[in-house]
């Protein structure tokens, strides 16, 4: 099946709070999960893989202990919580290589490094235990690969944009995938109560006629 951009943003902005994350952490892993689909990767899969794992429960876990020098938790770090804060603190890699250890569903960090890029009109290499990944902001260069988690990440400015991925309109998700992501997302959404369904229903018990 295929799903606009927007779709797919929508779904897995509402799948992530259904998972437990906070709404401006949704939000963020909905843009990120648009942007892997508008470079040809199967965005859905990514983010239903990291939901899977459960850190929303014990986030200070999977976050670094500190952002000075080498980042790392007590647990595999998250990649929404590390890509935000690699969005805003590009100035910490900018001025030379940054190093997370054991990250988990790492393409998830892509789009944020690619955003922090982009608004420096530059180009950064992303390194996934040897798998190099190069992005401008606009474009991605990057073999196809299956990673649910890596021992390293380095990310550095510079690099040369090769074979780039061709631009996507649409998304084709995996059946799985996108039911993990239906699902949680279904958990944002309210109950019906009985004056829910009154209101729903029109008139209700009143009588205009």
């Amino acid at each position: 099946m295929s799903f606009s951009l927007n779709e797919v943003e929508a779904t897995a902005k509402r799948a992530t709070r259904g998972a437990g994350y906070a709404w401006g952490i949704a939000e963020e892993a909905g843009k990120a999960t648009r942007w892997l689909c508008a470079q040809g990767l199967n965005g859905p899969a990514e983010l239903a893989k990291l939901l899977g794992l459960g850190f929303a429960g014990s986030l200070d876990q999977h976050m670094p202990k500190d952002l000075t020098g080498e980042w790392a938790g007590e647990q595999d770090l998250c990649p929404l919580t590390c890509g935000a804060a690699l969005s805003d603190y590009a100035e910490m890699w900018r001025a030379g290589p940054l190093r997370l250890q054991h990250v988990a569903v790492p393409l998830l960090l892509l789009p944020f490094v690619a955003n922090a890029v982009k608004r420096q009109n530059g180009v950064a290499t992303i390194t996934l235990d040897g798998i190099n990944a190069v992005t401008d902001g606009a474009q991605l260069s990057c073999p196809d690969v299956d990673m649910s988690r890596v021992d390293s990440v380095i990310v550095a400015m510079g690099g040369t944009l090769e074979t780039k991925k061709p631009r996507q309109t649409r998304a084709t998700p995996d059946p799985a995938s996108w039911d993990v992501l239906t699902n949680f997302a279904f958990r944002t959404y309210a109950p019906a109560t009985e004056q829910s369904r009154l209101l729903g229903a029109g008139a209700g018990l009143s009588d205009n006629d």
